[in-house]
């Protein structure tokens, strides 16, 4: 017997593709649907209640439409926000995504390190409570930037950011006291690492980044482990929620991540 049912990934954009990224690789073998809400960007600037009632009703439709066997939240915001929602909601497994503070702190030297986020993430009480548990003996700076969201879809597109705006980002972490000192960023968006060089390359002086999306592989591969797959992989499939020309611009570079098909939802 095979069984046909894809992982799902979800993001309000194309940040997620950081994590599906990781996931592929480990289990080559997998379904994909990448989901990105393009009706609903960026979820950064919005508040807490939209995340809340807007990403477990999507996710509802997204799960009868596709009939995933797992569904991934790549995606910071919404994760913290409406992970709670979403379980309560579905009843299959759902894999969210957190800023990597724990691996951060292992890596620090200098005990500085750097979340940067959006808006939403960054002042959630449960990144107080990562930093509590895993960096007590770390400063934790914050910076919180919807631009480099923007910055990261163009880049996907084709557009690279100029190095001046990523300086400009960066020096909300190292121009904070103790800034000087900082030696990991946790990327706590996943559209970050999808300019992971740009920056280290715009970085005041070197710096490690790090970010959930390998941890969340593991995770999805220890969750489906001994499941049965496809014999003949289909085509993996991007779905928005909203199709326009900036969206079909992206075909090409959805087509490096294996998403060949582009649906609207």
């Amino acid at each position: 017997m095979t069984d046909s049912r894809p992982l799902l990934f979800f993001d309000s954009g194309v940040g997620g593709l950081s994590v599906l990224a990781p996931v592929a690789k480990l289990l080559p073998q997998a379904p994909l649907v990448y989901v990105a809400d393009s009706a609903g960007f960026p979820y950064g600037t919005r508040s807490e209640g939209e995340i809340a009632a807007r990403v477990p009703a999507l996710l509802g439709r997204l799960a009868e439409r596709y009939d995933p066997r797992l569904i991934v939240i790549a995606c910071n915001t919404a994760s913290t926000i409406a992970l709670q929602h979403v379980r309560a909601a579905l009843d299959l497994p759902i894999v969210g995504t957190v800023p990597a503070i724990k691996p951060a702190a292992e890596l620090s030297e200098t005990r500085v390190i750097g979340v940067l986020g959006t808006e939403a993430t960054v002042r959630q009480p449960y990144v107080d409570d990562l930093a509590a548990r895993f960096a007590s003996d770390c400063t934790v700076l914050r910076h919180g930037s919807a631009e480099l969201v923007a910055l990261a879809e163009a880049a996907l597109g084709g557009e690279p950011p100029a190095p001046e705006r990523l300086r400009a980002v960066l020096d909300g972490l190292f121009d904070q006291p103790g800034g000087e000192r900082l030696d990991v960023i946790v990327n706590a968006c996943t559209h970050f690492p999808l300019l992971e060089a740009e920056l280290a390359a715009a970085a005041p002086h070197p710096v490690r980044f790090v970010d959930g999306g390998p941890g969340i592989a593991r995770r999805v591969a220890y969750l489906t482990q001994g499941q049965e797959w496809p014999g003949a992989l289909p085509p993996g499939r991007a779905v928005f929620t909203t199709r326009n020309a900036r969206t079909d611009a992206l075909a090409p570079a959805l087509a490096r991540f294996g998403l060949t098909v582009i649906e609207s939802l």
